[in-house]
């Protein structure tokens, strides 16, 4: 890859200000200062320095965030926060893509990377992966096996739909989590309210295999290993 295309595309400037960096001699190549825009080099291998600082490059990366409430699952938004505003230097020269979106006023798990094909394979529904959610509800939760055998609700474009079978573990008389391996939009609270009862916090704790770390609180995230995010699929 030419070296002027490589910064531009981790966010060090257009390829003319970068033009002007190598002319300024600002960019090195293992140790060696490079003078021409045109140089190519192998991004996993050569280290790059700009301005005596190595550039951090990883082909793939995988984000777990705990995504806070009050924040959007988007790259730009012109009124609210956004889940890649969260994310710092090195992380945030890269484009990544948000696997499985969160309401605002939902909290938890999210998975944020650059692998295109990971993406596919964790948010398509031939894969049918699981997400879990921990639901605070407004009123004790008895009689829910509607929820487990499918229940009819609204989707996005307010057609009825019959919801795939859902897994609820009861922990308290007004807190749960619901397995679906759906997305529909508001699906679990639609859910809820399909059998007289309402939603008042939400929290995604899995996709999959892959457990929200406890450690890991509002707002914050982790990078993860190839081998980390395989935990999905198990």
């Amino acid at each position: 890859m030419r070296i002027d295309k490589f910064l531009a595309n981790l966010k060090y400037g257009t390829r003319s200000e970068i033009k002007e960096m190598i002319s300024e001699k600002k960019v090195m190549k293992t140790g060696v200062i490079i003078t021409d825009p045109a140089t190519i080099i192998n991004p996993e291998d050569d280290v790059i320095s700009v301005d005596n600082h190595i550039v951090f490059y990883e082909k793939t990366i995988y984000i777990m965030m705990n995504k806070p409430k009050g924040v959007v699952c988007a790259n730009k938004d012109a009124r609210y926060q956004t889940v890649i505003d969260l994310v710092k230097e090195p992380y945030s020269r890269f484009d990544l893509d948000i696997c499985g979106r969160l309401d605002i006023d939902t909290e938890g798990l999210l998975i944020l990377t650059n692998d295109g094909n990971m993406l596919h394979q964790i948010i398509s529904p031939k894969k049918s992966i699981s997400k879990v959610y921990e639901v605070t509800l407004a009123k004790p939760l008895f009689e829910y096996s509607k929820l487990e055998k499918g229940i009819k609700i609204k989707d996005g474009k307010d057609q009825l739909y019959i919801t795939k079978p859902a897994t609820i573990t009861k922990l308290t008389d007004t807190v749960c989590q619901i397995a679906i391996t759906e997305g529909k939009f508001h699906q679990v609270k639609r859910m809820f309210e399909a059998i007289g009862n309402q939603v008042i916090n939400l929290k995604r704790v899995a996709i999959g295999g892959l457990k929200i770390e406890p450690s890991l609180v509002s707002g914050e995230y982790k990078k993860l290993s190839f081998a980390d995010i395989q935990a999905v699929f198990q």
